[in-house]
């Protein structure tokens, strides 16, 4: 039997309150391992397989200093989600506009009354 690994993609990784939190601390600053682990109440090796899940899904970046190693946030990845999103913000512009213009209708049909 033949093992297929499917690829991990970034909504996958934002599914899960934790990424999110971490991905949320990442953007102010880079940080390690240590210093996420301080922010949550979990172990250390669970914020660690958070981290995994967000690099397979290359939202974040490794940069290694010394003994230790800062994970940042890859904005460029983050943009995905922004296109995805922006379908929908289409939509509800549109569904708000027809309901302003319907409320104005409304207003100026009750106004000439």
């Amino acid at each position: 039997m033949v093992s297929i690994r499917m690829r991990r993609d970034v909504f996958q990784a934002i599914a899960d309150p934790t990424r999110r939190a971490i991905i949320a601390l990442i953007a102010l600053q880079a940080m390690t391992p240590n210093a996420l682990a301080e922010h949550f109440d979990t172990t250390r090796q669970a914020v660690s397989k958070h981290l995994k899940i967000l690099s397979e899904c290359e939202l974040l970046r490794q940069e290694q200093k010394g003994r230790e190693i800062y994970y940042q946030l890859r904005i460029e990845k983050m943009k995905d989600i922004d296109k995805w999103l922006e379908q929908f913000r289409k939509i509800w512009e549109s569904r708000f506009s027809q309901l302003d213009e319907l409320l104005l209708t409304i207003k100026t049909n009750s106004n000439e009354k």
